[in-house]
């Protein structure tokens, strides 16, 4: 099975974030897990993706680059 290209990723993360509304985040693993049943793979494309996004990545409420954030990350509409 391929992995799903960028713009596939790029939808399902806007999808989410729609979804949720102003305010409120979600785990970038939502995204994958709409992915692909064997999401754990996926996870750093997903936030190589979001980093292109007009999303804001947050770890503990503090903004937070999803490139080099270590451990779990929160993602909502910037």
């Amino acid at each position: 099975m391929s992995l799903p290209d960028d713009t596939d990723i790029a939808r399902v993360l806007l999808e989410l974030a729609r979804e949720r509304g102003a305010g409120k985040t979600f785990c970038p693993s939502e995204a994958a897990r709409r992915l692909s049943d064997n999401w754990r793979p996926l996870m750093p494309e997903v936030r190589r993706v979001a980093a292109t996004l007009a999303l804001v990545a947050t770890q503990k409420g503090q903004p937070v680059d999803p490139l080099i954030a270590k451990g779990p990350i929160r993602l909502a509409k910037a």
